[in-house]
């Protein structure tokens, strides 16, 4: 090499996660059993491009979220990445209105970028997985009890034991400010929305500067922080007296849903109301969901969404209602690494079994390579020439869990030496007999 080469050193940017294989592996499993699990709900797989016209993904968009935008041009063409999934749902439902059938279930599992300041646990560059019911005019208020029996399977099937699926709904809290005189419903429940991150007295605070008669933010904080089991919040929700159409419709839909969830098998120490779930974005109109692991509150919320009326509004004149979540797989998988409940598993491949031809059976080595992978073993052959203890060794590196040696003996014989690397175990098996021998051992 010439030494007057220059060495560029290798470096990713800041807010973009890179993992070493055996967390990547563990990560990839997560996103499978998410995966896997809305698929047996019956929503079907959608993957829409990463970069999108700029005019279509900023149609709604202002703020905080189109300073955070990563924007370019190409020639004439003015191109943004996508900084959420339900952009552009709502323009590929807009786009493809007439091929679709609705009640439309989709499920998207992919990157998102927002160009905001790094810190931990939040990426420029982050996986979503999201679901989505979207409605041809209506949608049935039924569809969100489902959501929350999705959630809770989700989190069963990720291995959670001990979290909850905290509900509310926006037509609740609307009819609420305005029976207590408030004229500016929006900024109330962006307030009301981070009374976790700055306590009740900072929100009271906020509250009597939006203009909010002190009487009225005193019976406002009251309220909002009921949460419990539905059959006990509703009917103390009724007897209140609150003399708004908008408020009752609200707690309509939240007694309908419970009851739609119970029918489900969620199980109702899983899932509670608690008034003081907002969520910040004006676009939700009914039920809102918020997910938190019981034993690590301070991970926030894992699982969040809701009900929205108008999905594609900037797109179409259609009336497409719908309700969803969204789970930040990147930032899950962060903390939870961080916290010690993912990871080191101590596999850096999926490799289950691990052939090393010794002498010459190459020909019968790659045979029963491939029988063993035709029956649904993940199989490598070790292909480099070197001494035998490091060939164990390169499997003890990665994990793998078996090693079939394969000297003329074997070849000879039709069976194959299988070692045990977790035991330290060593058997004789039948070629045709590997795969049951290895799933037996699993």
């Amino acid at each position: 090499m010439s030494e007057n080469k220059n060495i560029v050193n290798p470096s990713i940017l800041s807010g973009f996660m890179e993992l070493l294989p055996e967390d990547q592996i563990v990560f990839n499993k997560m996103k499978d059993t998410i995966r896997k699990t809305y698929e047996s709900y019956g929503f079907i797989p959608l993957d829409t491009p990463v970069i999108e016209k700029s005019e279509v993904l900023l149609a709604k968009s202002g703020g905080d979220t189109e300073k955070q935008i990563y924007r370019f041009t190409k020639g004439e063409n003015d191109l943004a990445l996508r900084f959420d999934l339900t952009v552009p749902l709502a323009r590929f439902v807009a786009q493809h209105y007439g091929e679709l059938t609705f009640p439309f279930r989709r499920y998207h599992i992919g990157k998102a970028y927002r160009g905001e300041r790094p810190q931990k646990g939040r990426f420029r560059e982050f996986y979503q997985c999201d679901i989505d019911i979207v409605g041809n005019g209506s949608l049935s208020i039924i569809n969100d009890a489902e959501i929350v029996s999705v959630i809770y399977s989700t989190f069963k099937n990720l291995g959670f034991e001990d979290f909850t699926i905290m509900i509310n709904n926006r037509k609740l809290l609307n009819g609420l400010f305005r029976s207590l005189g408030t004229t500016n419903a929006t900024e109330v429940m962006r307030t009301v929305d981070k009374i976790d991150k700055i306590g009740p007295d900072e929100v009271r605070k906020e509250l009597i500067e939006l203009g909010m008669d002190e009487n009225a933010v005193e019976k406002l904080l009251a309220i909002i922080a009921m949460k419990g089991a539905p059959d006990s919040i509703i009917p103390e929700l009724r007897k209140m007296g609150i003399d708004n159409d908008e408020f009752k419709t609200g707690v309509d839909e939240l007694e309908k849903i419970s009851e739609c969830i119970s029918s489900l098998g969620v199980d109702p120490k899983k899932f509670e109301l608690n008034l003081k779930i907002a969520r910040g974005l004006d676009y939700y109109t009914g039920t809102v969901y918020e997910t938190f692991l019981n034993d690590y509150p301070q991970l926030g919320s894992v699982c969040s969404g809701g009900r929205y009326d108008e999905l594609a509004s900037n797109y179409t004149k259609q009336s497409l209602p719908g309700v969803g979540i969204s789970i930040g797989l990147s930032r899950l998988f962060y903390q939870l690494r961080e916290i010690g409940l993912v990871g080191k598993t101590g596999h850096a491949t999926t490799t289950d079994l691990l052939f090393i031809p010794i002498g010459d059976t190459l020909n019968y080595t790659l045979s029963a390579a491939a029988l063993a992978r035709s029956e649904g073993i993940n199989t490598e052959v070790y292909m480099n020439e070197g001494k035998l203890g490091k060939k164990f060794t390169y499997a003890n590196n990665l994990g793998i869990p078996f090693v079939a040696a394969v000297g003329e003996t074997e070849v000879q014989e039709g069976t194959l030496t299988v070692k045990d690397m977790r035991t330290g175990e060593q058997e004789t098996v039948k070629k045709e007999s590997l795969a049951e021998y290895i799933n037996a051992k699993k």
